[in-house]
């Protein structure tokens, strides 16, 4: 039996950062507007607050110890997010352009608006 090629991960440029308030464009929360909480680069995942939960059941780990059910936020890919304005309320592509010092920064294309 041939042995698969091991995929080599590789980290991808992405649109958003850990902080960017985003809204979700795509998927069963479409709509949502969240914050990042984890972005995974070598994936192109990030992770948002409130958005995309899942319940795990957890096993007790010791003798007399109970079971418990856990929440958390899982990671969706980065192209069903979109950066969102708080200002303007609405969401947008991102274009770069450098500032009058020479750095290169993210820019909603709807409003003008500098991120970073």
């Amino acid at each position: 039996m041939p042995y698969k090629k091991q995929q080599k991960l590789e980290r991808h440029q992405m649109h958003v950062k850990k902080g960017d308030t985003v809204q979700i464009i795509a998927g069963k929360d479409k709509g949502k507007v969240g914050e990042v909480i984890r972005a995974i680069p070598k994936l192109s995942k990030v992770v948002v607050k409130d958005v995309n939960i899942r319940t795990k059941h957890v096993k007790p780990q010791q003798e007399g110890e109970s079971g418990k059910i856990i929440t958390f936020e899982a990671p969706i890919h980065s192209s069903n997010v979109m950066l969102y304005s708080t200002k303007e309320k609405v969401a947008s592509r991102i274009s770069y352009t450098f500032t009058e010092e020479g750095r290169k920064v993210r820019m909603l294309k709807k409003t003008g608006e500098i991120i970073d």
